[in-house]
This record gives structure tokens, C-alpha cells and sequence, in this order.
């Protein structure tokens, strides 16, 4: 078993692992720091986030408003942002090297639009110091004895310290652990997905996008608004996202069977577009339904898929649309139904919903109520946000506070 006089174990040597770590070296000199990383890399999820350039966080500096991005968590964060948010983050980065940029949309990215920025920023801050880094290192269980905290590896030895802190995301062994040490779990199901469609018509508007629906899972009572894009298996973009996020238990249990609609114009009221339709049967009379949208939002090949949804002849004129077919293609634009019925991940971002409750932390300190010396950050926990750099945001939140927390702890650890 190894010992020393003060040393602190992370677990995980993800983005929250490496934050925390350098932090922890940081305000602790002398103190050992150890991560243990049981792949064979580290930083991988910040390698391939961001499509390789790393989104890694957002340019939202209102903690209020920055909540209002986490489906799970977002409540018990407000106080965390106040003390690290987003621009604490960006002025973290930029100090060591790696200019960032804020994109129209919000998120923010290394200028070099390059990951590998970001994974040698908080690299060379951990080599800096001294954080000592154990890949292909697993770990079976964690155990406190006589103040100090045991963690007994996969190949059978052990590593004795005061304080332990948790950051392995998602990893199924971290799990088992920390249920068999007792503290309450909420069970991981998938976040940030995609939503099958069965229908063949839908399949031919692939890569076609919108700017902005809304999207409402009818049974669930959730709703999103924002760009949509069609795929070949149904639908995906930010509005889907998000509505996967806040809505990820319930599509869990339903086993991702579901009822969409999609409202394809919401700038427009119902009796406002009932109102222009009926206009164009003396405006548009001579002109064919199918190639004459009146609305520039919609693309050509979402708008034929949507006449053709509504009952009217490809041929069809103006003049000669039934009031029925008008309401139908009315209903059409504001209020579509599709049944969901299955997921794909979106991209390589896998990111999940669950994990150690909420109850269990103290989130000034980050630290678990009932086990003194054991701390835990980022996806670890029971918080999940949307698409955007959220999720790398409580990730740095959660270690840089309870990286200062693990220092105070020591400070008072004979």
C-alpha cells in the first residue's frame, strides 16, 4: 500500500479529472496529486468534442440565465457559477496559451478551431505541478479507514490518501463503486439524441434544415424551439437536442416511442395562416400549389413534402383547393404529427442523464454529506445540460470548487 503524508486521488482523467487535478497541485504544494485513468488515454471526450475543435463552454455570463441550459442540476448550480462560470473558463484557457473565440450562436472554441489546444492546455498545467498521471490504472472500490480513504486497483494494490475525488463520468466500474459505498444513484439513461422516423417521404428531405420550429412532445409536456434538420432516419438539429435532454427519462421509459409535432412556422398563428392561404386562391389563383409557397422559411422540398402530407395534387392550382384542403394544409404547417419511435447518439458526443444524487453533495464544497474526504465532479453527478459547451461548463465548475475544497480539507488533515 502506497502512503504519504498528504495525497489526493482523483479518479477519472477526463476534463473534470485534469481540472480539478491541476488545481488541487495548485493551491496544495507538497501535497501529492495523483490521477488514475483506467483506459490508456486521457482527455479522449475533449479530444473529439466540438467535431475535434472543443467547445468548451458558452459565452453566458448570467448564472441565471445559464441554468436555464441544464434539464438535471441546473438549480443547485446557480450558486457554483457565481463562483467559476464561463468566463472565468475562457480567462482560464487564455492565460495558458489558448485564445478562444465566441461564435454567433454562443458557444466558444480555441481560435485554432484545433482540440488538441485544450487537451495540451490542462496537460502541461498538470506537468507544471507535478500532478502525477496512471493510465490503464482501474479501480475497484474506494474505502475510509480511520480518516483516510483506500483505493484498491484492478491489479490487486491499493493507494492510501485523504481525500479522493471522483470524476470518471460515466464509467460503469465508478458506478458499481459507488452504489456498494452507499450513496443513492439515479440510473444513467442516454441525453443529446436524434429521433427516428418511420416515413419514406420524410427520408427524401435529408439535409434539408429549417431555422426555427418548435417541437413539442405532446404526451411528456415538453417543448423546444430552434433549428431543425432532417436526416435519413428523421430528425436531428439543436431542437431536437434539447427536447432529448429535458425529456430523456421519459423517452427512456417509453422506449423511445413518442408523439411529435412540429410547428413549422411558429412565427405565424393558426388564423393568421389559414387567413394567407385562403388569400392566395385569388392572389396566386393560376399557380400551382406544390412550387408556389408563399413562406421563404420553409425550403422547396419541405414545403412539396408538406402539400403533398396535406392531400393536394401535385398539379393542383390555387384556385381549386377545397376549404378542407386549405385546413389540412394549414394544420400541416402549424401543428405536424409523427411518431418517434427509436434514437440514434448524436455524433460521438454521448452524453447521459443520471448519476449520484444531487442529496448526496454539499455543492459549496462538492463534497459528499455523509463521507468527509470524498469529493466528486462533472458528469459523475446527476447533472446533464444541452448542446453548447454546457456540459464541459459544470464540468470545470464542479472540480475547480471542489478542487478548493479538497485544499481547505487538507490544510486541516494532520
Amino acid at each position: 500500500m502506497q502512503s504519504s503524508a498528504k495525497r489526493c486521488v482523483i479518479i477519472g482523467g477526463g476534463a473534470a479529472g485534469f481540472f480539478g487535478a491541476n488545481r488541487i497541485a495548485e493551491l496544495s504544494p507538497g501535497t501529492e496529486v495523483i490521477i488514475l485513468e483506467r483506459s490508456s488515454r486521457v482527455l479522449d471526450k475533449v479530444r473529439i468534442s466540438g467535431g475535434g475543435r472543443c467547445n468548451l463552454t458558452h459565452a453566458c455570463f448570467d448564472p441565471r440565465e445559464l441554468i436555464q441550459n441544464y434539464p438535471r442540476g441546473g438549480k443547485a448550480l446557480l450558486g457554483p457559477f457565481t463562483r467559476f462560470g464561463p468566463a472565468d473558463t475562457m480567462e482560464w484557457f487564455e492565460s495558458r496559451g489558448v485564445e478562444v473565440k465566441t461564435e454567433s450562436d454562443g458557444r466558444v472554441f480555441p481560435e485554432c478551431d484545433d482540440s488538441a489546444a485544450v487537451v495540451n492546455a490542462l496537460r502541461q498545467a498538470c506537468e507544471r505541478n507535478g500532478v502525477t498521471v496512471r493510465t490503464s490504472c482501474g479501480i475497484k472500490g474506494v474505502e475510509q479507514r480511520d480518516k483516510h480513504w483506500i483505493c484498491l486497483l484492478e491489479d490487486g494494490s491499493s493507494i492510501e490518501a485523504q481525500a479522493v475525488l471522483i470524476a470518471a463520468g460515466s464509467s460503469p466500474q465508478v458506478w458499481r463503486m459507488l452504489v456498494n459505498l452507499g450513496l443513492q444513484m439515479h440510473d444513467q439513461v442516454p441525453s443529446l439524441f436524434t429521433f427516428h422516423i418511420r416515413d419514406k417521404a420524410l427520408q427524401n428531405l435529408a439535409g434539408v434544415a429549417m431555422q426555427e420550429v418548435v417541437l413539442d412532445l405532446i404526451q411528456f409536456g415538453f417543448k423546444s424551439r430552434g433549428p431543425l434538420l432532417f436526416t435519413h432516419w428523421g430528425v436531428s438539429g439543436p431542437a431536437v437536442l434539447k427536447l432529448s435532454a429535458f425529456a430523456a427519462r421519459n423517452l427512456a421509459e417509453s422506449g423511445y416511442q413518442a408523439e411529435l409535432r412540429i410547428d413549422f412556422l411558429p412565427a405565424i398563428n393558426a388564423d393568421g395562416m389559414r387567413a394567407q392561404l385562403m388569400a392566395l386562391r385569388t392572389s396566386d389563383a393560376k399557380k400551382c400549389v406544390a412550387t408556389a409557397s408563399p413562406f421563404p422559411a420553409i425550403p422547396k422540398r419541405a414545403w412539396w413534402y408538406l402539400v403533398e402530407r396535406s392531400g393536394i395534387d401535385s398539379e393542383k392550382r390555387w384556385a381549386d383547393c377545397s376549404n378542407t384542403r386549405i385546413d389540412k394544409l394549414a394544420s400541416e404547417l402549424k401543428s405536424a404529427l409523427f411518431k418517434v419511435n427509436g434514437k440514434s447518439t448524436f455524433k460521438d458526443e454521448f452524453v447521459t442523464c443520471g448519476g449520484v444524487s444531487l442529496d448526496e453533495i454539499d455543492t459549496k464544497t462538492f463534497g459528499a454529506r455523509r463521507f468527509p474526504g470524498l469529493y466528486l465532479a462533472g458528469e459523475v453527478l446527476d447533472v446533464d445540460a444541452v448542446t453548447g459547451g454546457f456540459n464541459f461548463q459544470h464540468a470545470w465548475t464542479s472540480s475547480w470548487l471542489a478542487a478548493e475544497s479538497i485544499s481547505a480539507f487538507l490544510s486541516q488533515v494532520e
